[in-house]
C-alpha cells in the first residue's frame, strides 16, 4: 500500500534505530501540495503542507495496535497496526506520512512511509478513516 518509503527509513531500521514495535509512530495528513522527496525527506520538519482543520490535531495521530510479524508461508516479514481515524473531523488530505514520534528532538522523528490518496479525500464534520491493506501497512521479502 505505501506509495513511497523513504531512503532514511531504509537506514535507520537497518542500523536498530527505528524499532516498529517499540518506538511511537504517528500518522499525520498532508494536502496535495505535498510533494514527497524519498532521498532529502528524512524527519518530521521537513514535512510541508501538513492539514489543518477541525478534528485535526498537528502532527497526526498515534499508531495503535502495532504489530510486526513473520509470513512464513509467503516469505514476508510484516508490519501492520489499527486504522487511524479522525472523528468529528472536517478537513481535506491527499496523502499520509508515517513517522517515528518518539524523539523530542524533531530531526531524528525520521519518516518512515508516504502514502498517496491519488486524490482528496474529504470529512465534513464526520469520520475521517485510513483503513490499512489486510496485507499490512509495509511487508518486506
Amino acid at each position: 500500500m505505501a506509495s513511497v518509503v523513504y531512503n532514511i527509513f531504509k537506514q535507520k531500521v537497518m542500523t536498530g534505530e527505528v524499532d516498529l514495535d517499540t518506538n511511537s509512530l504517528k500518522c499525520m495528513l498532508v494536502t496535495s501540495s505535498y510533494s514527497p522527496n524519498i532521498d532529502t525527506h528524512t524527519s518530521y520538519r521537513d514535512v510541508t503542507n501538513q492539514v489543518t482543520g477541525t478534528g485535526y490535531t498537528e502532527g497526526g495521530a498515534s499508531l495503535a495496535g502495532v504489530t510486526v510479524t513473520r509470513d512464513l508461508t509467503n516469505d514476508l516479514g510484516k508490519f501492520d497496526a489499527n486504522d487511524v481515524t479522525w472523528t468529528n473531523s472536517t478537513l481535506t488530505a491527499r496523502g499520509a506520512i508515517l513517522y517515528r514520534s518518539d524523539p523530542s528532538d524533531e530531526t531524528t522523528r525520521w519518516l518512515i512511509c508516504y502514502f498517496d490518496f491519488t486524490t482528496d479525500k474529504s470529512s465534513s464534520n464526520g469520520d475521517f478513516t485510513i483503513q490499512w491493506n489486510a496485507n499490512g501497512i509495509l511487508n518486506l521479502s
